[in-house]
C-alpha cells in the first residue's frame, strides 16, 4: 500500500510530501536525481522521468495510489497522458491528477488546455481520479519582492476582473488529503474534482493596497502590459513558456477566473478550514522581509 508521487522535488511536490509526512503514509518520490534528492525522512527517491514510460512502469512496482503533476515543459500534455496510461496498466487503485482552474475555458492558453485535455481522457476512461484545479500560486508573488520593496511597484499584471490565488500549501494539504483518502480504500472511488482557491477574488489594484497595508507604504500597481511581462519573462525562460504566461495573463485581464461560492465552500470542507487568504500572505511575508 504506497503512494508515489511525481514532480517531487519542485514548489508543489514538496508540499505534497510535506503534508504526506504527518499522515501515516508509506511514500515514495519520482526523481530524475534520486542521489541528490532533498525529501522529508522517510520519503524513499525512486529514480524516474514521466518522459520516460518505462521508468515510470519500473517505479509503480507495488503503487497503490499516484500523484500526477506534469513539468512545465513543452510536451507535458503527452507526459500526463502517457503516465496515466501506465498506471492504467498497472492498475493503481487511485490518481490525484493536478491541473489548473479555468483549464476548460482558456482554449487559446497552451499549459491550460494541455491540462483539461488531460481531465478529458480521465473521464473518458473514467479513471479513479481527483482532478484539483489550482488558481494562480500565491507564493508566485514572492518574485515581486525587489519591484516592491525598490521600487514601490506590484508588476504581476493581473488586471481588474478578479484572480482568486490559492496559497501552495492549500495545494499540498488538498492533494494529500485525497492521496490518503484512496489510499485507505478498499476499492477504488469515484471521481471528484475540485477548484482550488483563495477566498478572495484579487484585482492588482486590490493587491497593492494590500501590499500597501502590509509594508507600510505607498505601493502602486504597475498596469496591464502585457508585451513588457513578455519581454521580461524571455530573459529567463524559453520563448515558448514567456508566450504561454502572456496568453493566460490577457485572459486574467479580459475575463477574470472567479471562483464561486460553491467552490470555495466544497475546498473550505475538504481542508477542515477556510483557504488561506493573500491578506495573511502579505503580513507574512512583510514580516519575514523586514527581518533580512
Amino acid at each position: 500500500m504506497t503512494i508515489l508521487v511525481t514532480g517531487s522535488t519542485g514548489t508543489i511536490g514538496a508540499q505534497v510530501l510535506a503534508h504526506l509526512q504527518t499522515r501515516n503514509a508509506d511514500v515514495r518520490a519520482l526523481t530524475r536525481s534520486p542521489e541528490t534528492a532533498q525529501l522529508p525522512a522517510g520519503v524513499a527517491a525512486i529514480r524516474g522521468d514521466l518522459a520516460d514510460p518505462d521508468s515510470v512502469r519500473a517505479a509503480l512496482t507495488g503503487v497503490t495510489t499516484l500523484f500526477v503533476l506534469a513539468p512545465n515543459v513543452a510536451d507535458e500534455l503527452t507526459q500526463a497522458m502517457l503516465t496515466l496510461t501506465v498506471a492504467r496498466e498497472a492498475d493503481v487503485k487511485g490518481i490525484v491528477y493536478l491541473s489548473v482552474f479555468g483549464g476548460d475555458a482558456y482554449a487559446d492558453v497552451p499549459h491550460f488546455a494541455g491540462k483539461y485535455t488531460v481531465e478529458r481522457m480521465i473521464e473518458a476512461l473514467d479513471l479513479p481520479a481527483t482532478v484539483l484545479r489550482p488558481a494562480y500560486f500565491i507564493q508566485n508573488d514572492l518574485r515581486q519582492k525587489d519591484g516592491l520593496l525598490k521600487a514601490g511597484v506590484y508588476g504581476s499584471p493581473i488586471g481588474a476582473k478578479g484572480v482568486p490565488m490559492v496559497d501552495i500549501r492549500d495545494i499540498g494539504e488538498a492533494a494529500a488529503i485525497e492521496l490518503v483518502r484512496r489510499e485507505q480504500a478498499a476499492t477504488p472511488l469515484d471521481r471528484e474534482t475540485y477548484a482550488l482557491v483563495g477566498p478572495d477574488s484579487l484585482t492588482g489594484e486590490g493587491i497593492a493596497t494590500l501590499w500597501s497595508q502590509a509594508l507600510g507604504r505607498a505601493i502602486r500597481y504597475g498596469g496591464d502590459d502585457l508585451v513588457v511581462m513578455e519581454q521580461r519573462m524571455r530573459t529567463m525562460l524559453p520563448a515558448w513558456h514567456a508566450l504561454d504566461l502572456r496568453l493566460m495573463f490577457s485572459r486574467y485581464q479580459t475575463e477574470g477566473a472567479v471562483a464561486t461560492a460553491e467552490d470555495i465552500a466544497r475546498l473550505t470542507k475538504l481542508l477542515g478550514r477556510a483557504p488561506r487568504s493573500y491578506a495573511a500572505f502579505t503580513r507574512d511575508a512583510a514580516a519575514q522581509w523586514a527581518k533580512s
